[in-house]
């Protein structure tokens, strides 16, 4: 039995390329973009997607390093913040890494909770990114 892989894609409403180089610049890694104009005309189902206001947009992204993350921009989303009820939640034992992390994507963002000592025993912060994503971010004892 071979293991399953979860990896969350994102939605953006036309600021995908700009929001994954953001996430590239905190987590390193190499960014594969492919845009809605790069497939054969008429190559998707939906008339939208395959729209002239459609084929710079990011068909397809994915972040490729210590984080993985896949994106997109959604031919019907047209909001430039995501606001699912959705959180990624990263968590390790490297204090100054994740410390680091966390401070960069409060970058133009809002923390919805401070990063600090819990009552449980590990560091445990919220923050909402400049693209509407909320991080969870967990500094593990030991």
């Amino acid at each position: 039995m071979t293991a399953l892989t979860l990896h969350p894609h994102l939605f953006f409403g036309g600021n995908c390329r700009e929001a994954m180089e953001f996430y590239r610049t905190i987590f390193g890694g190499e960014l594969t973009v492919s845009t809605y104009g790069d497939g054969p005309a008429g190559a998707h189902q939906d008339p939208k997607a395959n729209s002239e206001q459609m084929k710079s947009k990011i068909m397809f992204s994915r972040l490729q390093g210590e984080v993985i993350l896949l994106a997109s921009d959604h031919p019907y989303y047209t909001e430039t913040q995501n606001n699912g009820p959705f959180s990624l939640s990263l968590e390790g034992s490297e204090e100054e890494k994740l410390t680091r992390y966390f401070e960069q994507l409060s970058q133009d963002g809002q923390i919805t909770a401070p990063l600090i000592k819990q009552f449980w025993g590990e560091t445990f912060g919220m923050v909402k990114d400049r693209y509407g994503i909320h991080w969870m971010i967990t500094i593990k004892v030991g």
